[in-house]
């Protein structure tokens, strides 16, 4: 029964311990009202995307040509109409979709690729983790946006080169935080006893170590989101993104800069569009990083 009564207390602690590790940040995070403001923008354009059918007020591809440059405020049409006749409003509203669905894909394909190669260098070190760092200095060595641009002029425009394109060019960056955080994980005690224990590599990597890499892979990819929308903006303002007549954001301002002196409300909208979100996204992205960094927490909890 004491056995009993002391597994069940040491399972109780552990329990507790892992409560206050989530809640702590996630009181952090909740105390900075820069941080609120930003999920709440960034729920806004989700809500939007995800319900686009249903909010938007016309179809995003549909031409009016009787009723082309219609200004801001006009009945119908609240942000007015293109060159074409379309909606701007029902474009904005559709290419929130198309922006955070490259954003996401290309943070998830990064951090994927990043992740595992990093975990591999850090673990065996020698000739992989050489192998891995000479491929991170030769993608290093290429400008981000102009290796993207180099690649996309080979492939051609569309949404699916852009995510896979972008995601490829940007895995460097997560593949040398989680090679730094592993080189000093590996060495520890619970590895040590997984090891001792009879854990093969791969059950330490994926099970032990991985899973105590990925504050500073969240941090990152939170900040490396909007990163991502801009370089899709940036090459489909190009004509080297998404195909037109797909909307999306980048692709808006280019087709509306021939006319930003007769309409200017042709690129206001995707341009607040874009930077509301980048700024939304980085508030939120240092906001996180702040609450998970262990020395703000423990300042936090001694001024407490």
């Amino acid at each position: 029964m004491q056995a009993t009564a002391t597994v069940t207390g040491e399972k109780s602690a552990a329990e507790e311990r892992s409560r206050s590790q989530f809640s702590r940040p996630a009181r952090a995070f909740l105390r900075n009202p820069a941080a609120i403001g930003a999920v709440l923008v960034l729920l806004v354009f989700i809500a939007a995307a995800v319900f686009a059918p249903y909010v938007a007020p016309h179809d995003p591809y549909t031409m009016h040509l009787g009723a082309t440059f219609l200004p801001v405020g006009s009945p119908d049409h609240l942000l007015g109409t293109d060159n074409f006749g379309r909606d701007i409003l029902s474009r904005l509203i559709f290419g929130a979709r198309i922006s955070l669905l490259i954003g996401v894909v290309v943070v998830s394909i990064a951090a994927l690729v990043g992740s595992v190669l990093g975990l591999l260098a850090g673990y065996y070190g020698g000739w992989v983790d050489q192998l891995v760092m000479r491929l991170v200095e030769v993608f290093y060595a290429f400008p981000f946006l102009i290796l993207a641009i180099a690649v996309m002029a080979i492939l051609g425009p569309s949404i699916f080169n852009v995510m896979w394109v972008l995601g490829l060019v940007s895995w460097p960056l997560y593949a040398r935080l989680v090679r730094a955080t592993v080189l000093a994980l590996r060495t520890q005690e619970f590895v040590e006893s997984a090891r001792a224990a009879g854990a093969g590599d791969l059950r330490i990597m994926f099970r032990h170590i991985l899973p105590n890499s990925l504050t500073p892979v969240i941090v990152t990819a939170a900040l490396g989101i909007p990163e991502a929308i801009l370089a899709s903006a940036s090459l489909g303002f190009l004509g080297l993104g998404v195909r037109p007549p797909t909307p999306e954001w980048g692709m808006m301002v280019a087709e509306g800069k021939d006319f930003m002196l007769r309409s200017p409300w042709l690129i206001t909208g995707p341009g607040v569009c874009i930077a509301a979100v980048m700024l939304s996204f980085n508030l939120a992205g240092d906001a996180l990083r702040d609450a998970l960094n262990p020395r703000i927490q423990g300042q936090t909890k001694v001024e407490g």
